[in-house]
């Protein structure tokens, strides 16, 4: 069965011709021009990926956003914005949103960022080559052939980077993830978590990449 990707976008031109460009690829749409009827569907419909435009009249692609996770749903989310502030970037991502792209962009670009995020649906490998002879064994809670053991929030922060690869992931989200809620700690911790956790990865802790002013994220 072909992946479906929902596309909620309210500039008319841009969403025709992005809902044609998906369906040449094979790929099934449905498309909706405003908050409420884009909800209603990420709601309901189940698609293997949401394209969300932030501002959209109604319900903006904040709120939809939170409500797909409030509502425990995984699907990939991929935010198109013509806002390129920081700010909004950082907002995006702690909310649940998986990667985003700024108005204008190439529809190249935008092909192989669904591409790349269509394929992480699939069931997840419990170990994953990190390079270097190393090896992280989800199931065991180890790093094979890794000289110096990890401390837990480590080798959470690296479980969560890892099945994370490619996207970029905020330090309050980060935060969430592997800290929980209930502590009192900053992003910084996650700063000092990063630093050792690349000291004793060696060359495959090179794998993290820091993503200006919004947090890290495990290159290929």
């Amino acid at each position: 069965m072909n992946e479906r990707i929902l596309l909620i976008e309210d500039d008319d031109d841009l969403r025709r011709g992005l809902r044609d460009n998906l369906e040449a690829q094979g790929w099934e749409v449905r498309a909706a021009a405003d908050g409420e009827r884009g909800l209603e569907l990420a709601l309901t419909w189940p698609a293997d990926l949401v394209l969300l435009d932030i501002m959209l009249p109604g319900v903006n692609g904040y709120e939809i956003c939170r409500s797909i996770r409030l509502e425990k749903l995984e699907v990939p989310i991929l935010m198109l914005t013509a806002r390129g502030q920081t700010e909004d970037v950082v907002r995006g991502l702690d909310l649940g949103a998986d990667d985003y792209v700024v108005k204008p962009f190439a529809l190249a670009e935008l092909l192989a960022r669904v591409r790349r995020m269509l394929g992480r649906t699939g069931p997840k490998e419990e170990r994953y080559d990190l390079g270097g002879g190393l090896v992280l064994d989800v199931a065991a809670c180890r790093v094979d052939d890794l000289e110096t053991p990890l401390a837990p929030k480590e080798f959470g922060l690296l479980c969560c980077l890892v099945k994370n690869g490619g996207r970029a992931m905020s330090r309050g989200r980060l935060l969430r993830e592997v800290w929980g809620p209930g502590l009192f700690v900053t992003e910084r911790s996650v700063d000092r978590a990063v630093k050792t956790l690349r000291a004793k990865l060696g060359d495959a802790g090179r794998a993290i990449e820091t993503v200006r002013g919004v947090g890290y994220r495990w290159g290929e």
